[in-house]
């Protein structure tokens, strides 16, 4: 680990963090939960809150993916996710919605503004993002998709739309 310079989780807790909270709407996989957590460790992001049916850390299959880094990212648990939009709506947060909409755009047309904070809303492996969450959301953003299947595993899509936020910004990301 030293020679990948990597931080301890203590100097990771104290680091200053990327604005982008995840929310994880009813996601099903403890799979896809613990990968999720190990690309918000990557990318050093604020936190992730975990609603509805998602499951939460300490659980052995979301441990299994995650590799430790359930210790590393903060988390929140909501009961339902538009008390997590609300409370993120209130601080200010930017809400984008992943999901395939009509009203949507696409995520190589969409340039984030460098000092938003931005929530970014990832749905159910099989329904996508509540209505109502979709219709309390800022915007929609759907990953082009070019095959015959037009869906992407939820780990995937995050890591993808991430690495997106990343490079659109990198001038930010590279003062963190």
């Amino acid at each position: 680990m030293n020679e990948l310079n990597r931080l301890s989780v203590n100097e990771f807790k104290s680091a200053p963090k990327i604005p982008i909270v995840l929310v994880l709407d009813n996601i099903r996989s403890q799979h896809n939960i613990g990968s999720i957590f190990r690309t918000a460790d990557a990318f050093r992001l604020e936190s992730i809150y975990l609603c509805g049916i998602t499951a939460t850390p300490p659980h052995r299959e979301i441990h299994k993916t995650a590799l430790g880094a359930t210790e590393s990212v903060d988390w929140r648990y909501f009961q339902a996710t538009m008390e997590a939009i609300s409370e993120l709506k209130a601080r200010d947060y930017q809400i984008l919605a992943i999901e395939q909409t009509h009203q949507g755009s696409l995520l190589t047309q969409f340039i984030p503004a460098v000092h938003d904070k931005f929530a970014l809303v990832f749905g159910n492996e099989v329904n996508g993002i509540d209505q109502k969450v979709i219709s309390h959301a800022h915007t929609c953003i759907e990953i082009p998709q070019f095959g015959t299947k037009h869906s992407l595993n939820i780990s995937v899509s995050v890591g993808i739309v991430l690495w997106d936020f990343f490079t659109k910004l990198k001038i930010f990301y590279e003062k963190t």
